[in-house]
């Protein structure tokens, strides 16, 4: 039998190697951890790393949406994070935390529609558009509180969300796979989701094909805020705190783990489920050093030094791959 040919060999490296990748990754870190830390592999332990990673993991699912379509990234998610946790608990004294939830989230959507529609319909940069917009809005939102922090007034509300199902899985995090599960649904089994992987790989085909690519775009981002604010809104229940810095980083955060899960920048690749696994990497891979003793500022750089090397895998499989 003839040897697989240099073609063969680069196809099977592009598939199998970014599947196992991430996979290996984290075993890995799992061992690592509890070789160098007692209290890495515990049962306490990994549950607050599942409870740590819920509120930036529910971005994570909108920000995969971005990446897939070739949307490159939204920047607005500090500012709609803050939107929602300022409005809930800015609200709930005098509408109800149910109904001052839904405000939240539904002002952090309408952010999150201007910037799919001047995405995604006006054609405008998506970096420069979000980064704009979330500046504006998190001055808008500075402005409703003036520019203080909120308490809350519903403890009940907090006791529930901080709270336990049978006394051992956390709500926070049956909220978060909830959200995880509907967004690989969508992406991997509806229409939306095939048109966009379709615009997201080539657009230009795909937009001959009938496909509403400006729509589908502008979906993307609206997914991005909408869950942006929901995530606002459990943070702000949660904490019983919230200011308009509250959000800030949670769009590196999610970028991070978009990339490192091997969702590519230049569109058309990635799934939900290895979104949430490499927020799972990344969430580790920083537990370890926590314990550890590591400062953050060494921990950023780690962060970065992850997406870095991401985003060159990412290139270099797509060139072996054929595609640029």
């Amino acid at each position: 039998m003839p040897p697989p040919t240099r073609t063969v060999q680069s196809g099977l490296f592009s598939r199998y190697g970014a599947r196992l990748g991430l996979p290996a990754g984290i075993v890995v870190t799992l061992i690592v951890g509890s070789l160098l830390s007692d209290r890495f592999l515990t049962v306490q332990n990994l549950t607050n790393v599942l409870i740590n990673m819920s509120i930036v993991g529910i971005i994570v699912v909108g920000m995969t949406f971005v990446f897939v379509t070739r949307g490159l990234a939204d920047l607005s998610v500090p500012a709609t994070v803050a939107v929602g946790g300022l409005l809930v608990l800015g609200l709930e004294s005098s509408i109800g935390t149910l109904a001052a939830a839904v405000v939240g989230v539904l002002a952090a959507a309408i952010a999150g529609a201007v910037n799919g529609w001047l995405v995604g319909y006006a054609g405008l940069n998506p970096v420069i558009t979000t980064l704009a917009s979330g500046t504006i809005v998190l001055g808008i939102a500075q402005v409703f509180v003036g520019g203080v922090i909120v308490y809350g007034s519903d403890p009940d509300a907090q006791a529930f969300l901080t709270g336990r199902v049978f006394g051992v899985v956390p709500v926070i995090v049956l909220i978060f796979l909830a959200v995880v599960a509907a967004g690989h649904l969508v992406l991997s089994r509806s229409v939306l989701g095939r048109w966009s992987y379709a615009v997201g790989s080539n657009p230009s085909a795909t937009q001959a094909s009938a496909v509403p690519v400006k729509r589908v775009r502008a979906i993307a981002f609206l997914l991005t805020g909408t869950l942006a604010g929901f995530s606002g809104v459990l943070l702000g229940i949660t904490l019983q705190t919230a200011r308009p810095g509250i959000g800030m980083g949670y769009e590196f955060d999610a970028i991070t783990a978009v990339v490192v899960g091997g969702v590519s920048l230049l569109g058309g690749s990635g799934t939900v489920l290895y979104a949430f696994g490499g927020l799972l990497f990344v969430q580790l891979l920083t537990n370890i050093m926590v314990l550890q003793g590591v400062p953050t500022e060494p921990q950023g750089i780690v962060k970065g030094a992850l997406i870095a090397g991401a985003v060159a895998i990412d290139v270099a499989l797509r060139r072996r791959g054929g595609r640029e």
